[in-house]
């Protein structure tokens, strides 16, 4: 039996055919079917001459049905400049991956990326550049790689892009950002506009569009540092926070790592959760909340502090956690006394899992305690004191101190996984 015909995919740019090498002219020629958008399409000679097939719409369930009814024939697919980077390079293998025993073999060729283009004209080093699309994302996205002083290039989902993005800048406290929109790169009709998001009044203009931003924040705007602990004004709260200090702790104890999956149970205002997505582009979390307006509250928060991928779950746990998949770290935030929580957390944990759980009451202190004697790992107190006027000084006023209850899950049931520390011998002299 002979081996299927290889599916290659060709990155094309704005400028057509002329910019495209050999090796991606000889790919289009020789195909039998072509597939791409039609702005792509459009850009190829007649001497091109497969049967021509735009992506239809929603395009990623489409892709495995195109394939099995071209089978057989020799298929290229068009892409936007590099199709590994943000492309339809990654759909493809992760389809084909998906497909048959011996799946069927890709070649790409790819082409300068529209990321590529935009640094070369404005000067700026590609490595020290963030890139953050919005290609089928929300714009809330965005808000995420908003820092002071940085570099920041948008992938635009269209012409109203740009309109979308200066008014996140807005909100967001990043007004004076100094915006520009690099429009066909490597194209005739190539355009350079430019404003500040305060005074962004442009009118839609091409839909293949990049924006280049020189993020500065407005005097005043609340400063988000990249570290878990943001300040307790970032969120929309009605008293179920994690207060920062306490924060700062917990997701140190959870201890975040990219592509990991996080369980927050008892949302409250989604801050552990949030602040595990914004450690890695890549992290995942799910906020179970069993009240509807704080599990509302939790969404838009989310979407504030650029992470608006963040699954809301609204239910009571236990029984909200049938159906998710498995978790590499549990946090429970609330709801502690719940008959059967703490155990079907510890069930749903795979080997090397790690669960953090915090409480201010007695009650579930006790059972934390049990979890500890149980299962070891560490049991902490953490207590938190404030300065405050006392008449014409200055006093501590201290916080409900936090018990903490962490452990890593052992790879054989019934093992206890204890903290080590160091003895007072061991510690090294100051």
């Amino acid at each position: 039996m002979s081996a299927p015909p290889p599916l290659s995919v060709v990155g094309i740019g704005a400028d057509g055919w002329d910019g495209l090498s050999a090796a991606a002219r000889r790919e289009l020629s020789a195909a039998e079917v072509l597939i791409g958008g039609a702005r792509q399409l459009g850009l190829l000679p007649a001497e091109c001459a497969g049967e021509r097939v735009p992506w239809p719409s929603p395009l990623r369930p489409a892709v495995p049905g195109l394939l099995a009814a071209h089978e057989g024939r020799r298929v290229c697919v068009l892409a936007s400049g590099d199709p590994m980077f943000h492309g339809i390079g990654r759909t493809l293998i992760e389809v084909l991956a998906e497909g048959a025993a011996a799946p069927r073999p890709l070649r790409v060729v790819p082409h300068p990326s529209s990321v590529s283009y935009a640094c070369a004209r404005l000067g700026w080093a590609v490595e020290d550049t963030e890139v953050v699309t919005l290609v089928g994302r929300p714009a809330g996205n965005l808000a995420g790689a908003l820092h002071d002083g940085r570099r920041v290039l948008v992938l635009s989902a269209g012409a109203g892009t740009p309109g979308e993005v200066a008014a996140l800048l807005r909100a967001r406290g990043f007004g004076p950002t100094r915006m520009r929109v690099l429009e066909q790169l490597g194209g005739a009709r190539e355009r350079l506009g430019e404003g500040t998001a305060d005074g962004w009044d442009a009118p839609a203009g091409d839909p293949l569009n990049v924006i280049a931003l020189d993020c500065v924040r407005a005097p005043g705007a609340l400063r988000l540092p990249a570290v878990p602990g943001l300040p307790d004004d970032a969120y929309e709260h009605d008293g179920q926070l994690t207060k920062r200090h306490v924060r700062a702790a917990t997701l140190a104890a959870l201890a975040p790592a990219p592509g990991e999956l996080l369980w927050d149970i008892g949302g409250g205002s989604g801050s552990i959760a949030i602040e595990w997505l914004r450690t890695h582009r890549s992290c995942r979390a799910v906020s179970v909340e069993r009240d509807g307006e704080r599990a509302e509250r939790i969404g838009r928060n989310a979407d504030t502090l650029g992470v608006p991928a963040l699954r809301v779950v609204h239910g009571p746990a236990p029984a909200a956690l049938d159906g998710l998949p498995t978790p590499d770290a549990v946090f429970i935030g609330g709801g502690l006394t719940a008959p059967g929580l703490l155990d079907a957390c510890w069930a749903a944990l795979p080997p090397g899992g790690r669960i953090v759980a915090n409480t201010v009451t007695l009650e579930s202190e006790a059972l934390l305690a049990d979890r500890y004697r149980r299962f070891g790992g560490e049991l902490v107190r953490l207590a938190v004191a404030h300065a405050v006027p006392v008449g014409g000084f200055t006093g501590w006023r201290q916080a409900m101190p936090v018990t903490q209850w962490s452990a890593v899950k052992p790879a054989h049931p019934g093992a206890r996984e204890t903290s080590v520390h160091p003895t007072h011998q061991e510690t090294e002299e100051p």
